[in-house]
């Protein structure tokens, strides 16, 4: 019982990454330019269906993420302190992924473009030092 829970507690935590960096992946390389060459209330109109379709995706897997890197964490307790420095800057990286997507999804920022393309960058990081936190401890 308790191997199918922290299975399926990786599981969230990998699909709610994937649909978090995946989308701010989607939002910079493709929705922003694709709204950029529309009239200025169609785009308007596209910006406000996207992020409101986006939002609950958005609370739902930092929510997720939120849940299962506290389980993750707490049934793998005692490494390293360089372990520890590198899941800290993990963390940070990550607040700026959630606070991106909750400015998205909330306001309309002209500068969508930048947001997207630092969160998606942030995340791609994440999961570089996961990559390494995991094959390495």
């Amino acid at each position: 019982m308790f191997e199918a829970l922290g299975i399926f507690m990786r599981w969230l935590h990998l699909a709610s990454v994937a649909t978090l960096v995946g989308d701010m992946l989607y939002g910079w390389l493709v929705l922003v330019p694709s709204a950029g060459v529309l009239a200025a209330e169609a785009r308007k109109a596209l910006v406000d269906k996207a992020a409101a379709l986006y939002r609950p995706l958005v609370i739902g897997a930092i929510t997720a993420l939120l849940v299962s890197g506290f389980y993750n964490l707490a049934s793998n307790p005692g490494h390293q302190p360089r372990y520890y420095i590198l899941l800290s800057l993990k963390l940070l990286l990550a607040a700026h992924v959630f606070a991106v997507g909750i400015l998205l999804v909330t306001k309309n920022p002209e500068h969508r473009g930048r947001l997207f393309g630092g969160a998606a960058i942030s995340g791609l990081l994440i999961i570089l030092i996961s990559a390494y936190l995991r094959r390495t401890f």
